[in-house]
């Protein structure tokens, strides 16, 4: 048996390392994106081998909650004609190259919202057993990474108790991420209450078509944009990582936000990456970024030791 002054040392030194290790990988800096909705974004897989995005949101479960029967909307990707559980091997090969690859619930159109707690929990059973457990679902036998909650309509009702209902379903069981996606204006009417249980482990703020805390690409002022990522950053516990949304076009966001990447680099990204819980750049959406080239451009910005005086070439 080691002596009490080695095993002192030992807890010591692991203690160190486990922070040292949940700092590493907290401040590595990477990209999130929205994909699905059009089907110029590609194929999953070749979005997967671009090596560019750390997560990729699959956009969206548009129906659901009381009684609806779910339905999904992939665009041109999937559908009545073509089932979707031929992105099974793509989700997976997505999953192996070490892509996390969630599921997007709301998005800005669909008939969504929850009734009651109950609802909400015949909702978590439901998202549980089709895309988390690794049963056959409308993805095929897939095991997703994590849910997404991307509320923009309906009412602001339930969010907290499906969070709490998948909350325990991941206690129990393989653990998988929560994540929120609010408009970037304080507080979000649909998701605060959600986002206060402090469950969710990202939070992708939308800085785009929300003027009033957003950049202006015509005076080029950060001012607005800089208040509100400090205000949601000190809002959300430091264990909620959270992401700056960004359109990866200017067609992206019809009321603005858009920051070009010469401008992101050099004058956004140094100053929130010193924020202790910053995660990354959210972009919306893929199809834009297949046309812009976007991450290509920030992807050495995001990280936290890449270069932020500049933009990578394409």
């Amino acid at each position: 048996m080691a002596s009490k002054k080695s095993s002192t040392h030992q807890s010591l030194a692991i203690l160190l390392f486990f922070l040292l290790t949940l700092s590493s990988a907290h401040a590595k800096g990477g990209i999130a994106v929205y994909w699905g909705q059009n089907n110029g974004d590609g194929t999953l897989t070749a979005t997967c081998d671009t090596g560019n995005y750390e997560i990729v949101l699959l956009a969206f479960l548009y129906t659901f909650g009381c009684g609806r029967t779910p339905d999904w909307n992939f665009a041109g990707h999937c559908g009545p004609w073509s089932p979707c559980d031929k992105l099974e091997p793509e989700i997976k090969h997505c999953q192996q190259k070490g892509v996390k690859v969630f599921l997007s619930l709301g998005g800005a159109v669909g008939p969504y919202s929850l009734c009651s707690p109950e609802d909400a929990r015949n909702v978590s059973d439901y998202l549980y057993n089709n895309f988390l457990s690794g049963q056959r679902g409308p993805l095929g036998s897939v095991s997703l990474d994590g849910i997404d909650f991307d509320i923009e309509g309906g009412t602001n009702l339930y969010w907290d108790n499906l969070a709490r209902e998948l909350d325990t379903r991941r206690q129990r069981g393989r653990y998988f991420y929560l994540s929120a996606a609010p408009q970037c204006f304080f507080t979000d009417y649909y998701l605060d209450t959600a986002i206060r249980t402090w469950l969710f482990d990202y939070i992708f703020v939308q800085f785009y078509n929300n003027p009033p805390c957003q950049y202006n690409i015509n005076t080029g002022d950060t001012s607005q944009l800089i208040a509100s990522w400090n205000q949601w950053t000190s809002y959300v516990k430091l264990n909620n990582t959270v992401f700056m949304g960004l359109p990866a076009a200017p067609d992206a966001a019809p009321s603005g936000g858009y920051i070009p990447p010469t401008d992101l680099c050099s004058r956004v990204l140094p100053i929130i990456k010193l924020t202790p819980n910053y995660g990354g750049v959210m972009l919306w959406d893929r199809f834009r970024d297949v046309n812009s080239g976007f991450s290509n451009q920030i992807k050495d910005c995001v990280k936290v030791n890449g270069d932020v005086d500049g933009v990578s070439q394409m």
